[in-house]
């Protein structure tokens, strides 16, 4: 019995939307479109005004920040009357929320023709929520989204949200919180936990938000020499963070995260030396050696760090960062840390949904929108394709089959998508597209099973020793099967849907049989025969072809 056909739905172009976040450190449009349930970004610009800078230091947003946030709203505003968005949510969150003059600084906000809505704590911390369980579809645990001015923690359980509150533990406002010294640092935050009952052990996986969370991930990511670049998703051990931020706050790692200098007249700057270069992906499944990203520089504290795609700003906030992370850890005892780069504004999106965009898989909506952008047809030849192929393949070795046959489909989507490109061209953007570009709903295990089905349907079978630490040996193998089965199945016919309403492929003894109607004969040439046969030793079994009696019906 097969679901795939419940698992695709059909790819929606929606109208864009526009989200603008009033936040404490920086003031962002980003404008979305793409299909509701994997919104792709069209257009990304923020102004850092440090609303909550004004806020921390006395209470009121300052002149400075109002001109700076008040200058880019109108440039947003511009942008979204010329692309013609009309579904624009614009929200202010904690500096606006504490500032006595936030409202007057609304105002002037709708003036510029915007309608700003002003979110309460608990607000703020349930969009955020909404934004995880978006993109963790069935989440359960805590929400832990850190901005310029607050902390936001939130209960999930699936679709519900319990238990809101919002803490002045922002990162504009740590600091001067740690300024005398951890153990009192510590002390404060585990006051303020009590305050909101949050001081107690969960035991669930507590869910990272917010960009020096991200920046925190991202260190450690290539201090381990992850194979994949991208946050999202990435998990961390408890015990590991503790270790993370006691590296972090070390002050000769402050003094190597610190900003550099300005320029002055007596010399150079030393120039930073890059902690990474370009992630392995590209090389993991292609001729050449996978390039380790450089580990840190030995000794001196003016080699200062950098990591492509993150600015020194948060760069030196990872010591503040890791220090609080480090006390929620302990307070909240999670089960696993796991780091999100959907939060606050995809969970706008998301409180929009209707029930059947709610209840999508965002993977299989990404690639499948993904795909149909190269070729229309792709997403429904591919379900045809692991339709043909399931008879063929034996169970998963992964426990969890149902969620196997979803990253089955997308592996099939992307491996008639790398067909789209030079020969030469395509383990390495199949490589990229599996690894590093954002999947919501797709995990690191998934990544690597989809990596491999995509390098073996252009005829790489071997297993990169890098992918082995995303997922087992066995199901990598799995991966292996469904690429050499996709090849099959879009080389009997060169990808025509009739090839397949014409043929079967299923096991039988210790066989692997495909049957063929007379009228189609032609199509079992060398090729196909090799393929036949490779898919089959790959199995264990025989292959064999059976060319059907004129009328027979295909077993």
């Amino acid at each position: 019995m097969h679901h795939e056909s419940s698992l695709l739905r059909p790819v929606e172009q929606g109208a864009a939307r526009g989200i603008i976040d009033i936040g404490s450190n920086t003031v962002r449009l980003v404008i979305f479109g793409g299909p509701a349930r994997a919104p792709a970004v069209l257009h990304n610009e923020k102004v850092t005004a440090r609303l909550g800078k004004g806020v921390a230091d006395n209470g009121r947003l300052s002149d400075k920040g109002m001109k700076a946030a008040l200058t880019s709203l109108a440039r947003y505003a511009a942008i979204l009357r010329l692309h013609g968005v009309e579904d624009v949510q614009c929200v202010a969150t904690a500096a606006v929320r504490d500032a006595t003059n936030g409202r007057q600084f609304l105002d002037q906000v709708a003036a510029l023709g915007l309608s700003p809505r002003l979110l309460s704590g608990e607000e703020e911390a349930v969009s955020s929520a909404h934004g995880v369980i978006s993109a963790f579809p069935g989440a359960h645990g805590v929400v832990g989204d850190l901005g310029g001015g607050s902390l936001e923690l939130i209960d999930i359980d699936g679709e519900r949200c319990t238990h809101g509150s919002s803490l002045p533990l922002g990162t504009l406002r740590l600091p001067a919180l740690r300024d005398d010294g951890g153990a009192r640092f510590s002390r404060r935050v585990k006051k303020m936990l009590r305050s909101v009952q949050w001081s107690t052990a969960h035991d669930q996986p507590l869910y990272l938000v917010g960009g020096s969370f991200r920046a925190l991930a991202r260190y450690a990511m290539v201090q381990q020499n992850w194979p994949i670049d991208d946050p999202h998703g990435f998990e961390m051990a408890p015990e590991d963070a503790i270790k993370l931020a006691r590296k972090l706050t070390d002050p000769k790692m402050v003094a190597r995260l610190s900003p550099p200098p300005a320029k002055s007249g007596h010399g150079k700057v030393p120039a930073a030396r890059s902690m990474a270069a370009k992630g392995p992906a590209k090389a993991a499944l292609t001729k050449a050696p996978a390039k380790p990203l450089a580990k840190l520089p030995a000794a001196k504290v003016t080699q200062r760090i950098t990591i492509p795609g993150v600015s020194s700003a948060r760069l030196a906030s990872l010591p503040d960062a890791a220090a609080l992370l480090a006390v929620l850890v302990r307070e909240l005892k999670p089960q696993k840390l796991i780091f999100s780069s959907w939060g606050l504004r995809e969970g706008l999106l998301a409180e929009g949904f209707d029930e059947a965009t709610r209840a999508s898989d965002p993977m299989l909506a990404g690639i499948s929108a993904f795909a149909a952008a190269h070729h229309a047809a792709i997403p429904q030849l591919a379900l045809e394709m692991v339709r043909w192929t399931a008879r063929a393949l034996p169970p998963s070795s992964d426990p969890d089959g149902p969620r196997v046959q979803r990253l089955r489909l997308g592996a099939t989507m992307l491996s008639l998508v790398s067909l789209d490109t030079e020969p030469n061209l395509r383990l390495e953007q199949g490589a990229d597209w599996a690894l590093r570009k954002r999947w919501v709903g797709l995990t690191a295990r998934g990544r690597a099973m989809i990596a491999l089905a995509v390098a073996a349907n252009s005829g790489r079978t071997a297993v990169p020793p890098e992918l082995l630490r995303l997922a087992p040996i066995g199901v990598l193998r799995d991966a292996v099967v469904w690429g050499l089965a996709t090849r099959l199945a879009r080389r009997l016919g060169g990808g025509a849907v009739m090839a397949l309403a014409g043929t079967s492929l299923r096991m039988a003894g210790g066989e692997l049989v495909l049957a063929v109607r007379p009228d189609l004969a032609a199509l079992c040439s060398e090729m196909v025969e090799k393929d036949l046969r490779v898919l089959a030793e790959c199995l264990g079994l025989a292959p064999r072809i059976d060319i059907l009696a004129e009328g027979a019906d295909l077993p």
